[in-house]
């Protein structure tokens, strides 16, 4: 294999083409189809984006033009963006949740002229606003069912057709191809990828050829991967957690990328493969957790017992196996023992059994959590970066993972820490810029350093650790600082609480909004026999508010100051959700404006008189009806805050 630094030398297509080169009938790519997995070997991978490519220029897409794609996770997503980036044209990503109005927003700011979709559904949301987007010459469809009477209109094209295009285009110049893959530079712009929008519109982060590989190639360097290894691709193409590992680390080290049949069966799919390796956000995690959670409560009382005592065990284990530290022979007997009988069976049951690696980030996950992983025998590992140092820079090292950071910076990565406490990081990853924005872009990069926007400090271990985003690290009246993230990661350790929105900038005491977990405590309503009928209903139970009381009590009893105590918290009456704008594509919480939609809600939190305030919810459904229902919030002071 060629060194990294050559590798360097290579974009994305010419990286593609030097795989054929060396392992042709290698699976690049595997698809489930009809409950039938189909695999793409490195020399048809290439042959369908040459297919695509020449196809994309035969309807008119050309260099520095740019190809959006809308679509769950298939070879064609990788087919189209890559095929795009032969032509020295750019890829972005939307994700599949957008609404027509999004979208059109979107297509005009990256100045979109093709558009890649999986299916009707998608087409359709792209056609309701076809009157906005003039820039767009062509839609280009994989699934043809329900496109019928689509078919008239040339403003359509069916991927199939589009590869006839392209092969009629190579029977004419069997040269082209190669000559177009050739004139491709590692530091051209490839890709632009929208940020998360924590604050307001995404931006298009632009980023090259070299950012993905560098990437790729720095992160296998600390984590070695085999070309013979597995990946499940469920996570959405338009974030950049999807993009590193298809474009970089597939790249990179020749692994296999699998697809699911859809999301709904991504992870059951998972459990079919069995990856080496997976990324995911904290939401996918915290959610396996309370499932775990689920099928031991609904387990014999003996069992229970069993786990409950090797969880103790797993978790004193744990300890030593991330410091890398000698562990005594007594808990080490325990600690295989509780493995086998029943780490082992539950892990191979969530799919984890091969899983020599797995790593988390976009958002940081709670101490315990992660703690809980490394217990049962799940090597779960924090990364952090952002989009624009394509997702990962930083990352822990088997044998020296501390929960409470987010590890060291991968090689060639330089990190600094600014006079405000915001986290500064340098590399061959770090982004041009932002697409059409000079001012954001040169506030983003001054002084030749990426401006995370995060604080944090570099700890005495030299591991990062990450306080919170700058713009949400708070202070109480008397100006002691602390953290919302950590606070709310720590709430949601509790299998009950899906959601926690922490407040108290420049107030009294800190007080929380919290969503249960309508899964895990609908079962725990259900083996009391407490009746419910819907989320609104089961929130507003008195029962249920006890419930929750115990887990804010827990977690006020491991603060370490007092100012970081939750004094007051209310249920929230509905699941924040991303088609209401209260969180990010990713799942983060979009904290201002959950605080002015629920304004009356946070008024009451910080005023001790009021116990309970009469609502007006309005719901809208997905055929556009709404409808007003009326509840009552209660508010309660945490007993002994």
């Amino acid at each position: 294999m060629k060194k990294n630094d050559e590798l360097l030398e290579y974009s994305i297509p010419q990286l593609l083409r030097w795989r054929v080169k060396n392992s042709p009938k290698r699976p690049a790519l595997k698809e489930k189809d009809f409950g039938i997995w189909n695999t793409y070997t490195w020399e048809d991978y290439y042959d369908y984006v040459r297919k695509t490519a020449l196809g994309l220029k035969a309807i008119g897409l050309d260099k520095g033009d740019t190809i959006a794609i809308i679509s769950d996770n298939i070879p064609e997503v990788l087919f189209a963006a890559i095929g795009g980036h032969c032509l020295g044209a750019i890829s972005a990503g939307i994700y599949q949740t957008s609404m027509p109005a999004e979208i059109a927003q979107i297509l005009g700011y990256l100045k979109v002229s093709v558009v890649f979709c999986d299916n009707q559904e998608q087409v359709d949301k792209v056609l309701d606003v076809r009157d906005e987007i003039p820039n767009v010459k062509k839609v280009i469809f994989e699934d043809p069912r329900g496109m019928r009477n689509y078919m008239s209109d040339d403003w359509f094209i069916d991927i199939a057709d589009l590869y006839k295009l392209g092969e009629e285009e190579h029977a004419k110049n069997s040269d082209l191809f190669e000559s177009l893959v050739d004139q491709g530079k590692p530091d051209d712009v490839c890709h632009l990828c929208l940020t998360s929008g924590t604050t307001g519109l995404p931006k298009g982060t632009k980023l090259t050829h070299k950012n993905y590989i560098n990437m790729g190639l720095q992160l296998t360097e600390v984590d070695p991967l085999e070309p013979t290894d597995e990946y499940v691709s469920f996570l959405p193409f338009a974030w950049i957690g999807e993009q590193m590992n298809s474009f970089g680390v597939a790249m990179a080290t020749g692994i296999t990328l699998n697809f699911p049949e859809s999301v709904e069966t991504a992870m059951s799919d998972l459990k079919e493969i069995g990856p080496h390796f997976m990324f995911g956000a904290p939401r996918i995690y915290e959610t396996i957790r309370s499932e775990i959670w689920l099928k031991i409560d609904q387990s014999y009382w003996l069992n229970k017992l069993i786990y409950n005592y090797f969880i103790d065990v797993g978790l004193k284990a744990a300890n030593y196996r991330m410091t890398g530290k000698s562990m005594p022979l007594g808990l080490k007997f325990k600690a295989w023992l509780g493995k086998q009988m029943i780490f082992r069976p539950l892990v191979n049951q969530i799919g984890f059994l091969r899983l020599r690696r797995a790593y988390t980030g976009g958002a940081a996950l709670g101490p315990e959590l992660f703690t809980f992983y490394q217990a049962i025998g799940v090597n779960l590992k924090q990364i952090y970066g952002q989009t624009e140092i394509v997702g990962i820079a930083y990352m822990h090292r088997d044998g020296d993972v501390r929960p409470d950071t987010v590890g060291k910076p991968l090689p060639g990565t330089e990190c600094m820490i600014a006079d405000d406490g915001e986290i500064l990081s340098r590399s061959d990853s770090v982004t041009p810029g932002y697409y059409e924005l000079p001012e954001k872009s040169e506030e983003l990069l001054e002084g030749g350093w990426l401006h995370s926007g995060d604080a944090g400090f570099i700890d005495e271990n030299g591991h990062l650790v990450v306080i919170d985003r700058l713009s949400d690290v708070m202070h109480s009246k008397k100006g002691e600082m602390f953290s919302p993230m950590f606070l709310e990661n720590s709430l949601k350790f509790s299998p009950y609480i899906k959601e926690a929105v922490i407040y108290g900038n420049k107030e009294d005491f800190v007080a929380c909004l919290i969503n249960i977990d309508p899964v895990v405590v609908g079962k725990w309503a259900e083996d009391r026999g407490i009746s419910y009928s819907t989320y609104m209903d089961l929130s507003s139970k008195d029962e249920v508010y006890e419930l929750i009381m115990e887990q804010v009590l827990d977690v006020n009893s491991r603060a370490e100051k007092e100012h970081f105590k939750i004094e007051r918290f209310a249920l929230l009456y509905k699941l924040l959700d991303v088609d209401d704008g209260e969180l990010t594509k990713t799942g983060k919480i979009r904290r201002k404006f959950v605080q002015e939609r629920y304004q009356n809600l946070y008024d009451s939190l910080f005023d001790k008189s009021v116990d309970a305030q009469k609502v007006e919810a309005l719901f809208t459904y997905q055929d556009g009806q709404s409808t007003k229902v009326k509840t009552t919030i209660k508010f309660f002071t945490v007993k002994g805050a």
